[in-house]
């Protein structure tokens, strides 16, 4: 009688095990997702890897545009240069999502982020002949929304103000600058 009721006990412990292990189902960012995106100044491609459940390292290269208009230029001006971003996103609100029957895949959630973003002089594209712009490196805290629109398609929004410093020197000038800088963007996108 007591090994019948050891094994009764055995056996709703691993009913219970198991059915708490499945009610505990690890909500996590993806493994990696890879996409395209575009907003009104410029285009991206990018990819974001898990670390941890919570956060996934975005790697971004792309083309960001400036439109401009001054006293040496008459006429409104652009330009376009090559960028790179790495930032680390902590989607705070996965759990939140998921237990409101929300969807959670190609990690749409709000985030925080860290964006660092560097603008090489490589190159510049541009209506005015011999502009060019100094190595430049950007640090912004952002908060965001990430969002699917169907399968594949996505939208995100941001904003954050930071630190922008300009590497003057490397070109010329008599010293190196920093000024504020702003992460203000809307991008829609689409995820492969």
């Amino acid at each position: 009688m007591k090994k019948l009721i050891l094994k009764i006990v055995q056996c709703l412990a691993i009913y219970f095990i198991s059915i708490y292990t499945h009610a505990q189902d690890t909500i996590s960012v993806e493994k990696s997702t890879f996409g395209i995106q575009t907003g009104i100044l410029g285009i991206w491609v990018h990819n974001e890897m898990r670390l941890t459940n919570q956060i996934a390292l975005r790697t971004e290269l792309g083309f960001d545009t400036v439109v401009f208009k001054g006293n040496f230029y008459p006429k409104a001006g652009y330009l376009i240069t090559p960028v790179i971003t790495l930032e680390p996103r902590w989607y705070y609100n996965l759990r939140k999502r998921k237990k409101v029957s929300k969807n959670i895949s190609g990690n749409s959630g709000n985030f925080v982020t860290l964006q660092t973003s560097f603008h090489p002089n490589w190159f510049v594209v541009s209506n005015y002949n011999n502009i060019k712009i100094v190595n430049q490196i950007s640090i912004v805290p952002t908060w965001g929304i990430k969002r699917n629109i169907g399968s594949h398609f996505t939208y995100e929004t941001g904003i954050g103000l930071g630190y922008r410093y300009y590497y003057a020197k490397s070109e010329g000038y008599t010293k190196d600058e920093k000024s504020a800088s702003i992460n203000l963007h809307l991008r829609l996108g689409y995820r492969f």
